[in-house]
């Protein structure tokens, strides 16, 4: 078993971005990157992902995919659609959290995260610093973002932070962002859909679920 097999197996098998998963068509717009923003956010509690990507669908489907629509919604109503897509455990807190990021969104940026990645101007600690600024977003969180936007925000690429590097260490893959990188641009060969975002969460799925592991070794 190579390393390029196995990242041929994984990407073939997992090479899905969270925002995907989410249902956001990831542009370099203000809606789509506000709701990669509210993903994020959700991804980094201490909750399983595929419970903070309902979440997320069902803030989305129930209207709330802008900092003005966020805050539009009632705080029962933020509450309820969390609930919706299980998200049970921090849905109260979250609801505040959620209305008072959308608040200083629109007030410091205008509502639109092009003018913090303006701000930072490839500075990778400049943007996550900005990011962090949103309530209840974190270390985590920001790397969240940072990991899923390189598709749309190329100077932020290869960007694999330490759960993906954890997930790249458990498929006995060399834990370098850019030996990865290179890895992936092997495996890909015409395949345009694969990126460092789409690689990055495939190996992030590696280190969450054991499974994953699992059928790659037994695929590759």
């Amino acid at each position: 078993m190579t390393a390029r097999r196995t990242v041929e197996v994984l990407l073939s098998r997992y090479g899905t971005t969270y925002a995907a998963e989410a249902g956001i068509r990831l542009r370099n717009a203000p809606q789509p990157l506000y709701q990669l923003l509210v993903l994020s956010d959700l991804l980094s509690a201490r909750i399983r992902a595929s419970v903070a990507v309902a979440a997320a669908r069902a803030l989305f489907a129930h209207g709330m995919r802008t900092p003005d629509r966020m805050i539009g919604a009632t705080w029962q109503q933020r509450v309820d659609a969390l609930g919706e897509g299980g998200y049970r455990r921090y849905d109260e807190r979250t609801a505040t959290q959620l209305g008072d990021g959308a608040e200083l969104l629109l007030v410091e940026y205008g509502g639109d995260l092009r003018r913090l990645r303006k701000e930072a101007d490839g500075d990778l600690d400049i943007l996550r610093s900005g990011l962090r600024r949103t309530p209840g977003m974190g270390p985590a969180g920001a790397d969240i973002f940072v990991r899923e936007v390189q598709t749309v925000w190329p100077e932020t690429a290869p960007f694999l932070d330490g759960k993906a590097l954890q997930g790249a260490e458990k498929l006995g893959l060399p834990a370098s962002s850019a030996k990865l990188a290179r890895l992936a641009e092997q495996a890909e060969q015409a395949d345009d859909d694969h990126g460092p975002a789409v690689l990055a969460a495939a190996l992030v799925r590696a280190a969450l679920d054991k499974h994953v592991v699992d059928d790659v070794a037994a695929r590759a």
